[in-house]
């Protein structure tokens, strides 16, 4: 036997290569985590083991349903939001599809009506011509056998005579102002003219345009008369009238800056005349 077989070695015992790590976890019940590292040597007289006991936060089961729970929860709010702003469009599409309707509806009865009233207006007016028409031709026979008898001492033919008055009457009035609706004796408006003037020779005339402008007969502007009314516009739809007082001039009420004027037709030519006596 060596003389050094006895003595402990100095030296200090060598690690081995190889490492030990051991993990034991425990989740349910509380258990805590452990972590254990021990190195051993290769000789038979093993270093004493080290061990560190480190402490894990612990996820237990009611934890893990409370999260489940909850993302549930915050699922079906969100599923709820969403089916409630489906429902909010549809409504406020609804309601503006309802609102469209209703004015839709509203535009067609209005129009039935003012279609209606238009109507019933042309009718009242065509009788209200037709009643004119009659009462004119009346009085013209009846002013036609007054003063035939009186022209045979004058020689002043019926026409002419009544035709000098009308014209007479409108030329005093130029100067006059013009005011919408008025029909005399200090202000006029275009047909209260017409009307007052052939009121002088006791012919009773409708009051508005557009009825004076077919209370006679149609004449041509190439053969006018002294008396006879011109219009503007259509006949029957005329928004003018004047009265011709013979070389190629009219006297009319045209509007408030100048009231009763007299004028050369090419002034402001018309549309048409018609003759009354």
């Amino acid at each position: 036997m060596s003389h050094t077989a006895h003595i402990r070695s100095h030296r200090k015992p060598r690690r081995s290569a190889s490492t030990t790590v051991a993990m034991r976890a425990g989740v349910a019940g509380g258990v805590l985590s452990t972590l254990a590292v021990a190195g051993a040597s290769g000789s038979a007289s093993a270093a004493e083991p080290v061990t560190q006991t480190l402490e894990l936060p612990t996820l237990t089961a009611e934890m893990a349903a409370q999260v489940a729970q909850s993302a549930d929860a915050t699922q079906q709010a969100a599923a709820n939001y969403e089916l409630q702003a489906e429902r909010d469009a549809a409504a406020a599409k609804a309601a503006k599809e309802a609102k469209a309707d209703l004015k839709e509806a509203k535009a067609k009865a209005a129009a039935k009506k003012k279609a209606a009233e238009e109507a019933r207006k042309e009718a009242a007016a065509r009788a209200a011509r037709d009643a004119e028409r009659t009462t004119l031709t009346a009085t013209s026979d009846t002013g036609s056998s007054d003063t035939g008898s009186s022209s045979a001492s004058t020689g002043t033919s019926t026409a002419t005579g009544s035709a000098a008055a009308i014209v007479s009457f409108v030329k005093a009035q130029v100067g006059a102002a013009y005011v919408s609706g008025a029909t005399g004796p200090s202000a006029y408006d275009c047909s209260g003219l017409v009307q007052a003037a052939y009121k002088q020779v006791g012919v009773s005339l409708p009051r508005v345009s557009q009825d004076q402008s077919v209370a006679g007969t149609q004449v041509s502007l190439d053969s006018l008369q002294p008396g006879d009314i011109l219009y503007w516009g259509g006949a029957g739809s005329a928004y003018h009238v004047g009265v011709y007082v013979g070389d190629g001039m009219f006297v009319g009420a045209q509007n408030s800056s100048t009231g009763v004027v007299e004028k050369p037709l090419s002034y402001d030519p018309p549309s048409g005349a018609v003759r009354v006596l």
